[in-house]
């Protein structure tokens, strides 16, 4: 990038907007493979305020152009006026599908209208029919995703810290005179995390944003991984308490681990076209009774997870009003396995992850979750 471009490697986000303790958030489901036939969508919006009801700290949507959804801003936005408290996210966005200064308007407006509470998780898309239709039909190169998403949160900080018009000249990015744009509620704009766990992923964490959101199905890797992001950051003059370690989980409190495992290849399939084997090879997947469900969450905590965001395995909304309620009811013990000693880690027993002798292929997308950004 030349003198003209904006660069987020000494980014020094408020440490005071970096959660202490334990917070636990929760999907929307926006999708209709978790909604179900015969939903009225405008009942998600309940759903979103009964979460907050319930305690959670965050209500989050995640994003994608193929499928019956509701669009994610959409969501949030309906989402916005309706609760008070908990924290607004994407998990995750899809940014180079959008055009950057409309989606820092967008952003900026969601921000304002929720009182500062936004917090913009962003992601490049899976290789395969998980990402490239999305690329093609969003004409967006496909090769050089990872720079435009790296430029594209660059510009939107730029957007909202200016005082006047400016101009940005990156490696893909280039445009000049930008009026002056909405400022959000947040100094400095909403915090923005990034989703992935390859190594080029984690540094760029480390280097450049405010949270870090991957999903690995082992906790040891997510161990490793927050090291690697905390190292990244050391070395770009960063303080430790600048990055939110949070984990991304498909969750479902069942009365037996079989049960569950039922009920989750279900929603593996409606959601990803995936077997469940396929689909924990690549996310943590957790089931079980909710004292198995609270110890595997306990051994990402006890590896560094501090905020938990949690996508329903479910398929329908009745189901997922269902574990709404349940899984608010371990939020305590889940913060009680915080303040507790590392116990946590023996979280292995029950649920529905893998270990590394387990894994096996699952095709171009478990690849690019092991190498790819």
């Amino acid at each position: 990038m030349d003198d003209d471009s904006c660069t987020t490697d000494d980014r020094q986000p408020n440490d005071a907007r970096q959660p202490t303790g334990i917070r636990l958030g929760v999907l929307v489901p926006v999708g209709k493979a978790q909604w179900g036939a015969g939903t009225d969508p405008r009942e998600l919006v309940d759903f979103a305020v009964r979460a907050e009801e319930l305690g959670y700290d965050s209500l989050w949507v995640n994003d994608s152009l193929l499928g019956p959804r509701i669009e994610a801003l959409t969501m949030l936005a309906a989402v916005a006026p309706v609760t008070h408290r908990v924290t607004l996210g994407t998990a995750t966005l899809l940014p180079v599908l959008r055009r950057p200064v409309q989606a820092a308007q967008t952003l900026a407006s969601l921000d304002l209208l929720s009182g500062g509470r936004l917090t913009v998780a962003v992601g490049a898309a899976f290789p395969g029919r998980f990402g490239r239709p999305l690329h093609d039909l969003s004409a967006v190169p496909w090769a050089d995703r990872f720079a435009r998403l790296d430029e594209t949160v660059a510009l939107w900080r730029r957007l909202w810290t200016a005082d006047g018009p400016t101009s940005f000249h990156g490696d893909v990015l280039h445009v000049d005179d930008i009026p002056p744009a909405t400022a959000p509620s947040q100094a400095g704009g909403p915090p923005i995390w990034l989703g992935g766990a390859a190594p080029a992923a984690l540094i760029r964490t480390g280097r450049r944003y405010d949270g870090w959101l991957p999903y690995p199905p082992d906790r040891a890797d997510y161990r490793s991984g927050l090291a690697q992001v905390r190292a990244a950051a050391a070395d770009a003059g960063r303080g430790p308490n600048t990055i939110t370690p949070a984990l991304f989980a498909s969750v479902l409190i069942a009365d037996s681990v079989a049960s569950g495992r039922d009920t989750l290849a279900a929603y593996s399939q409606a959601n990803y076209g995936l077997g469940l084997r396929e689909l924990e090879a690549i996310q943590a997947v957790i089931t079980g009774p909710a004292a198995q469900v609270v110890a595997r969450l306990a051994g990402y905590i006890a590896a560094g997870a501090r905020h938990l965001v949690c996508r329903l395995g479910t398929v329908d909304l009745g189901a997922a009003r269902d574990q709404l309620e349940r899984l608010a009811d371990i939020l305590p013990l889940l913060r009680r396995a915080a303040g507790g000693s590392g116990s946590g880690e023996g979280g292995g027993e029950g649920g529905a992850g893998v270990d590394e002798g387990r894994r096996g292929p699952a095709g171009e997308v478990v690849a690019h979750a092991r190498r790819g950004a």
